[in-house]
């Protein structure tokens, strides 16, 4: 009888810690959208480049229209204030984070924020 008990509390345990494992699995792929100040297709350009060269990052997208860009990353190797970071240190700004000075001096004339288009 006791082989038994000690028996069904062994797999008991064993249940246990195996379903915690189980829920604790995260997410492979998050997506973000992230406002820049983005005016051409350079602008975009750059910020593809500079984007997928970041440990993590799967897919870049940036939408004229709206100057968004969608980044799809994996989040065991980057986040959404190191994609902003990257961004503003090519010269852009990203949502809240100004674009990085010196970097935006050294932008083309046409992908300056007052560039007319």
């Amino acid at each position: 009888m006791k082989n038994f008990l000690f028996s069904l509390l062994t797999v008991f345990l064993l249940f246990v810690s195996g379903a915690q494992t189980l829920q604790a699995a995260p997410p492979k792929t998050a997506t973000i959208v992230i406002q820049t100040s983005a005016v051409c297709g350079m602008c975009e350009s750059t910020i593809s480049e500079a984007l997928l060269k970041q440990k993590g990052v799967k897919t870049v997208k940036l939408a004229m229209d709206t100057k968004a860009v969608t980044v799809t990353y994996n989040p065991k190797f980057t986040n959404p204030d190191a994609i902003r970071t990257a961004i503003a240190g090519v010269g852009y700004d990203a949502d809240s984070v100004p674009a990085n000075p010196k970097a935006y001096e050294s932008l083309h004339a046409c992908c300056k924020k007052d560039a007319k288009h």
